[in-house]
């Protein structure tokens, strides 16, 4: 594996999903949702960033297409575990939650049954404009906790 620039963003980004949970341990709401939101969006922005530089430098790896996936279920999770936790486990965001995790999970178990035959499942537009939608949203979230707490 080469540690090309794209690499080291989705690792950074993998380093960051974590990040967001810490941010609840060593600062007090309203600040920990501000910084858990800063640093949320800012892994979500250098998802386009990897796979756009990768694609226009030639530099895509097997090892980014099988780590970006992973550092993106990673974000969703752990900032929807943190979401919903601090919610008060309210009902409006239990359902689309839920829905989200069974998604994240499924796709993740058919491209394991899949193997080897799962490279060929191309990332189609579709799936693009889902996570997009899917990091705004989680943002949208994080800014409604923080501006709860103001």
């Amino acid at each position: 594996m080469r540690w090309t620039l794209p690499n080291i963003l989705t690792v950074m980004r993998l380093i960051a999903a974590p990040g967001v949970a810490i941010m609840f341990l060593y600062f007090h709401r309203p600040w920990a949702d501000w910084f858990a939101l800063t640093l949320f969006i800012v892994a979500a922005i250098t998802d386009w960033f990897d796979g756009y530089i990768a694609r226009r430098w030639q530099q895509e790896s097997k090892f980014g297409a099988m780590l970006d996936p992973i550092a993106d279920k990673a974000m969703v999770v752990i900032a929807l575990v943190i979401i919903t936790g601090y919610s008060g486990m309210n009902p409006w965001l239990i359902l689309p939650v839920t829905l989200i995790l069974f998604r994240e999970v499924f796709v993740s178990g058919l491209r394991e049954f899949l193997g080897a035959k799962a490279g060929l499942l191309k990332v189609t537009n579709l799936a693009k404009w889902k996570t997009t939608a899917q990091m705004v949203a989680i943002a949208v979230l994080f800014l409604g906790t923080g501006l709860e707490h103001l």
